[in-house]
């Protein structure tokens, strides 16, 4: 094939893939634009509805037990709600909480310590986690290769039967990148909808989160992408240093990704560990529990001031980050009907 050949049939795919992309992905209005790179793995329905497959399949782990869904459901804002720690196969238990799954398109970083910075190799790290899935990735890409199934998914994907790693996690990725939460109450308040408002106790609540709380939970995604030492007492057992155990640096101990609030009624139990069960041991802990530490946050350094009334306001407020429609989402849940 001539250059100029070549060069125009790169222009007419590079153009495909960008109207894929605008049809499967819109950013909320008022919202940053993504950091993720469409560019480099353009949305495609036939590669999300490949990667919705692999997510809930548990041939991903190497007794075919877990999936990615075991940790991560979506009636729980795609974290677990019944255990603290997360648990993987032959009833092993990890050391830390399941991060909720949501926006990962405008994150930076991924896991608690921020150990994996890009999505496209986020799936790796559970996969071949001896705690989770403990399995490695030629093994599965082995085992998938055997089904006609995939065979067919792929062929839908990539216009090719060929099963890479590559293709595997990009397949994730833009399963995981279509998981946007953006149509809560507070986001249809946001956009000045009508008939939405929010009550006297959310407005309350809404008013003393931006002053309390805000500067770490930052609107509209409620994380400002940051790892911060929140106060925590160190886990004598776990004895989890967070950032630390990635950089090495002892400025960064005790420090852990600031988590998204979206959805946070329902991804309970709380804090990298887990040991909070509920949101009103949270607000104790911020305004009567803070564990003081070289790096702890500035922010708390004299913890928060709170009355029991502030605290059912915040706590009314947070329900408002509760996205029906994204948990309820269909698109988002087992493939039943995908063969």
């Amino acid at each position: 094939m001539k250059k100029v050949e070549l060069v125009c049939l790169l222009v007419i795919l590079l153009t495909i893939s960008f109207r894929y992309t605008e049809r499967l992905w819109k950013t909320p209005a008022h919202w940053p634009e993504p950091v993720y790179n469409f560019k480099k793995n353009p949305l495609d329905s036939a590669t999300v509805q490949l990667g919705r497959v692999l997510f809930y399949d548990p041939v991903l782990s190497s007794d075919s037990s877990v999936s990615c869904a075991s940790c991560h459901s979506p009636y729980n804002a795609f974290t677990h709600a019944d255990h603290a720690l997360s648990h993987g196969i032959k009833d092993r238990i990890g050391t830390r909480n399941s991060p909720v799954l949501v926006n990962l398109a405008w994150g930076k970083t991924f896991m608690w310590d921020g150990a994996v910075n890009h999505l496209d190799m986020q799936a790796l790290a559970p996969l071949e986690n001896h705690l989770e899935m403990d399995e490695t990735l030629p093994n599965v890409l082995q085992k998938i290769r055997k089904q006609e199934k995939y065979r067919q998914l792929f062929k839908n994907a990539f216009h090719s039967e060929t099963i890479t790693g590559e293709r595997f996690l990009k397949a994730i990725s833009q399963f995981m990148l279509t998981l946007v939460s953006s149509d809560s109450k507070y986001d249809r308040v946001m956009r000045g909808e009508a008939g939405v408002q929010f009550t006297d106790s959310e407005n309350k609540g809404y008013a003393l989160f931006k002053q309390h709380c805000a500067s770490c939970h930052s609107e509209p995604l409620f994380t400002n992408q940051t790892f911060q030492n929140n106060g925590l007492a160190p886990d004598s057992t776990l004895q989890d240093i967070g950032r630390m155990k990635i950089t090495q640096k002892s400025a960064d101990s005790l420090k852990f990704k600031v988590p998204t609030l979206r959805n946070i009624e329902r991804s309970a139990p709380y804090m990298h560990d887990g040991r909070y069960r509920n949101l009103q041991m949270v607000l104790f802990h911020y305004s009567s529990a803070i564990h003081s530490s070289p790096t702890l946050a500035s922010q708390l350094k004299n913890g928060i001031n709170l009355m029991e009334e502030d605290k059912r306001n915040i706590i009314a407020f947070l329900k408002t980050l509760t996205d029906y429609t994204f948990l309820n989402n269909k698109q988002f849940q087992y493939p039943r009907t995908i063969q």
